[in-house]
């Protein structure tokens, strides 16, 4: 049986739907098998380098970015950027109403945190900036250059956070583990100051080249699309929210003809092809803990605004860190805040006692209750951090002697065999002239490969490769 059958047969079986509202410490993932180590497709080489993330299990992340789970609200973002006693506040991508998930908007949340806690402050207070990701560090930028006493407290031994560039002489381009892309570029500040910080960056257009398992080049059907658009348009008059997967049976879409069609693709092959190469790759979660009421409606146009960073996206976090005091490799492990003070308490056993402090740590990590919070946390804020759901989407760069595919596009995806962990692919070739491929996975399948080794990884995604080698069948569908 293929697994796009036991797909349908699966969102069949959602009538009794048991829903998690928060990541667990240790993400047991299921409805994909466990990958193993199997030998390398013939028909792609070994690469000659190869770098991957794993921010599921990555312990100061615990996930890449925050998403919409069932029952979940915009509110509960706005409810988490309230000031606390006046003296504790929160930031991060999980905060920002306007854009989760992204740089723009961790950076946005950051200075707005930044803005309430000046309009409270009294000239000289010293202030705690807990986390170096672009959140903390905009926030931090902030601050000082009002004239306040910050500290930057970090776990990690470097800057940045979720933005992670790896630049080192087995790479002729940096890598990026985190974000590579600049989106809505005409409407935030990121393209003019990366162009003046010289950071390399170029449009990107993202018109995919669909390929099926046999390697045939096809046209991107709409069955998925309107099978998403449907179920999201039934749940939007519902009472109250459910979840995708439970909207899509709703809707019929477990009822999708499975009869191979044109290149041998079924409709059901297309409505996975939505999820796994858009829905689930935006938010990063399973269709069974996604919010209906807000999820991402499926795209009509092509996006024009997009840029692919080439240059290195932590030359923007070394620029607003400049002169910035900040501690590395220090864990908080307990906040205590009264009306007059906020006290930190740090892995090694030190403790520090502040006038105010920004947390700016994963929403990962508050749902980990890996900091002890004294007293608790306010109830809207906790039943925010509850609500909320932490996605994963994680990368796999692979660096070859030279290219064994001969198509110029730049944005692959592939349809017809849902137990490929990788259908999304971006071809450097054509912007860099660099023979490299970064491979995308999320939801439970990335929830999957986090838990195995570099070798396993590597083989799910050259079979993932498989439809772009010279050597596939590569004629057009009729």
């Amino acid at each position: 049986m293929k697994r796009r059958t036991f797909l349908i047969g699966s969102l069949s079986g959602l009538s009794v739907l048991a829903l998690s509202s928060c990541v667990p410490e240790a993400p047991t993932p299921t409805g994909t098998p466990t990958p193993t180590s199997t030998p390398a497709p013939s028909l792609v080489p070994q690469p000659a380098g190869m770098l991957r993330s794993s921010w599921s299990e990555d312990p100061f992340a615990r996930g890449s970015y925050s998403f919409a789970a069932v029952s979940s609200t915009p509110q509960q973002r706005e409810d988490l950027a309230e000031p606390i006693l006046d003296r504790l506040f929160l930031a991060g991508e999980a905060v920002s109403a306007d854009a989760p998930g992204t740089v723009q908007g961790a950076r946005g949340s950051g200075q707005r945190a930044a803005r309430a806690l000046v309009d409270l402050a009294e000239p000289g207070e010293q202030i705690a900036v807990i986390g170096a990701g672009i959140a903390g560090l905009a926030a931090a930028r902030q601050l000082a250059d009002d004239g306040f006493t910050v500290m930057v407290i970090e776990a990690r031994d470097r800057l940045g956070g979720r933005i992670e560039t790896v630049a080192n002489d087995s790479w002729p381009i940096p890598v990026e583990l985190g974000p590579s892309f600049i989106v809505s570029a005409s409407t935030n500040s990121l393209d003019e100051e990366l162009t003046g910080l010289e950071v390399s960056h170029t449009e990107f257009l993202p018109v995919p080249e669909v390929r099926t398992p046999a390697g045939a080049v096809t046209e991107v059907s709409t069955v998925g699309t309107d099978a998403v658009t449907e179920a999201l348009a039934w749940a939007a008059e519902q009472a109250q929210d459910t979840a995708l997967a439970k909207a899509l049976v709703a809707t019929g879409s477990a009822e999708l003809s499975m009869t191979d069609g044109d290149a041998g693709v079924s409709d059901a092959d297309w409505l996975d092809y939505q999820l796994a190469t858009a829905t689930t790759l935006e938010t990063g979660a399973p269709t069974d803990e996604m919010s209906s009421w807000y999820a991402p409606e499926p795209a009509t146009t092509v996006a024009d605004d997009t840029r692919i960073v080439l240059g290195g996206y932590s030359t923007l976090v070394d620029d607003v860190a400049t002169d910035l005091e900040v501690l590395y490799s220090s864990v908080v492990t307990r906040i205590g805040y009264t009306e007059t003070s906020v006290s930190l308490r740090l892995g090694t056993g030190e403790s520090l006692t502040v006038d105010r402090a920004i947390v700016t740590v994963p929403l990962g990590v508050l749902q980990g209750d890996v900091i002890e919070f004294v007293p608790a946390l306010p109830f809207a804020h906790r039943g925010a951090i509850a609500a909320l759901g932490m996605g994963t989407l994680d990368k796999v760069w692979l660096r070859f002697d030279e290219p064994f595919w001969d198509t110029e596009a730049v944005l692959w995806t592939t349809v017809g065999d849902d137990t490929l962990d990788f259908r999304v692919w971006v071809n450097m070739m054509p912007l860099t002239n660099e023979p490299i491929l970064v491979g995308f996975v999320s939801g439970e399948h990335a929830l999957a490969l986090a838990a195995v080794d570099d070798t396993a990884v590597t083989d799910a995604a050259l079979r993932s490769l498989e439809p772009f080698a010279v050597l596939a069948t590569a004629t057009p569908a009729p």
